[in-house]
């Protein structure tokens, strides 16, 4: 944990809006999801945050990684130290799977020299994969219940449980080799029964595919959702991981890997961001501060994550309702109508805590304002 006395140094040192990434916090959260989930292997969901030195932390601690993009491939393919370039083409399967189960044909054309594991849920991907990428392995992505997920996935990817078998037996009429299944419960799940029928959804798809005689799947990735502990609304994920566990031991021999795809689990408890009013009004008869940080930038989880990151100031003093803007002339860039404030001045600083994931990775340079300045702590 990073101390207040340490992010308001680093603030004078380095100015605002500054975003503080602690590996401290990144190497605990790693070891915390191995120590629960043995049999899983963590495939660090790079698109929560991309930072370079991030994945370096993650991978020395064992971490393999899931990827969405090109630029995300590359980052993880260049930033692993240790192992030469050349040997790395047989390495890709074990470190990085690409779970994105859309991908565009020049994607695939720059994927198919590293013989990948990628993700699909249609017919008309298959067609794709044949012709541009013919030798991946593939994973069938099974759409599951999103119940109570902060950020629902379901409605754009996932194949229907009811077609899935004939979407394996298509790609391996085509000629491609279908390792196994994927699926995801949604974002910051804390539905834990989520997990529980979409093991049982996978489960019955094994069977089926194998009683219709496709029998060379042996692979499950469970996909990412592990919620990350924002508040005491959110149970422990001890409790989610021995339902998991007791699920997996009694549905899935040990010849299946299993892996997942954690990103904010890994992150989300990992950074700080830090800004400082640059501006202060008082709007019907609310105080209203105005920070140097906001919605375009690390704050950006407010609008694309549906996440709310409560603004703390370092002084004390009686609070009042207030509003906090960011530094943007759009009045979209509200970061919140609600926080306990003291009376604060020109020049203070504030800030937020587990703000690690879908936040700096999404800021924008709208309206001028660059990114906030990303230190990082504890290497």
């Amino acid at each position: 944990m990073v101390t207040q006395k340490a992010l308001q140094q680093l603030a004078k040192k380095h100015g605002t809006p500054l975003f503080v990434v602690d590996h401290d916090a990144l190497r605990q959260n790693y070891r915390t999801f191995k120590k629960y989930l043995p049999r899983v292997q963590a495939y660090y969901a790079v698109k929560a945050n991309s930072d370079p030195a991030i994945v370096k932390t993650l991978y020395k601690e064992g971490a393999s990684f899931d990827v969405a993009s090109m630029p995300e491939f590359k980052i993880v393919y260049q930033n692993i130290k240790g192992m030469p370039a050349r040997q790395r083409q047989d390495w890709i399967w074990d470190k990085i799977i690409y779970a994105n189960p859309i991908k565009a044909t020049e994607t695939l054309e720059q994927l198919d020299r590293y013989k990948p594991l990628v993700t699909y849920d249609n017919f008309e991907e298959i067609h794709k994969i044949k012709r541009h990428a013919p030798r991946a392995g593939l994973a069938l992505r099974l759409k599951v219940p999103n119940t109570g997920a902060m950020v629902e996935l379901s409605s754009k990817f996932g194949a229907a449980p009811g077609e899935a078998v004939d979407l394996i037996l298509a790609a391996h009429k085509a000629g491609l080799g279908v390792e196994g299944l994927s699926f995801h419960v949604g974002s910051q799940t804390t539905n834990f029964e989520n997990y529980v029928q979409a093991l049982n959804l996978a489960a019955n798809v094994f069977k089926e595919a194998r009683d219709r005689g496709y029998t060379k799947m042996n692979l499950l990735d469970i996909g990412g959702g592990f919620p990350a502990p924002y508040d005491d609304s959110v149970k422990p994920f001890r409790e989610l991981a021995a339902r998991v566990n007791s699920e997996i031991e009694r549905l899935f021999p040990k010849n299946i890997q299993i892996l997942a795809e954690p990103g904010r689990f890994m992150v989300a408890t990992a950074a700080y961001a830090v800004s400082k009013v640059i501006g202060k009004a008082v709007r019907d008869g609310k105080p209203c501060y105005y920070v140097s940080d906001g919605v375009y930038h690390t704050y950006s989880g407010v609008i694309f994550d549906h996440c709310k990151y409560p603004i703390k100031a370092f002084k004390r003093g009686e609070t009042r309702i207030s509003a906090v803007f960011g530094p943007t002339c759009d009045a979209l860039d509200v970061v919140s109508t609600a926080e306990n404030l003291p009376d604060l001045e020109l020049g203070d600083f504030v800030y937020s805590d587990k703000i690690g994931a879908y936040s700096h990775a999404s800021s924008t340079w709208f309206n001028g304002f660059p990114p906030a300045t990303v230190v990082h702590v504890n290497q």
